[in-house]
C-alpha cells in the first residue's frame, strides 16, 4: 500500500504548514457522496488518529484512515495551478470512472 506527492504537492503541503505553524502532515480520505459514489477529503493533520496508516514521502506525512485505504492505494497526489485556480489533484489506479464534473468517482 502507498500513496504518493508530486513535488508540487510537497511543496504546497510543507508550505501551508509552515505558515499554519500547526500540524504535522496532509490527511486524505474518501467519503460517499455525489454522484459517482466518493469524493475525495483533504485535510492537515494535527496528530495521527487510530487506525491511521501513514506514509512519507518527498519529505512530508500523510495520514490516510484504514477505511480509505484500499480506495486510495497507489494514489499520486498532484498540486496545480491553473489561471487563478488552484487544486490538489489525484491520480487514483484503482477509479473506474468519475462524474462530469469531476467532484467523485466510483471503483
Amino acid at each position: 500500500m502507498a500513496i504518493s506527492l508530486t513535488e508540487s504537492a510537497a511543496n504546497r503541503v510543507k508550505s501551508f504548514l509552515a505558515a499554519r505553524g500547526t500540524g504535522i502532515g496532509l490527511r486524505l480520505g474518501v467519503r460517499k457522496t455525489g454522484c459517482s459514489g466518493f469524493a475525495y477529503v483533504v485535510n492537515y493533520a494535527e496528530a495521527p488518529e487510530p487506525g491511521d496508516a501513514v506514509f512519507e514521502d518527498r519529505g512530508v506525512r500523510v495520514f490516510v484512515d484504514s477505511a480509505s485505504l484500499t480506495l486510495l492505494d497507489g494514489t499520486i497526489v498532484d498540486f496545480v495551478k491553473q489561471g487563478l485556480n488552484e487544486a490538489f489533484r489525484f491520480r487514483n489506479p484503482n477509479v473506474k470512472g468519475e462524474c462530469g464534473c469531476g467532484e467523485s468517482f466510483s471503483v
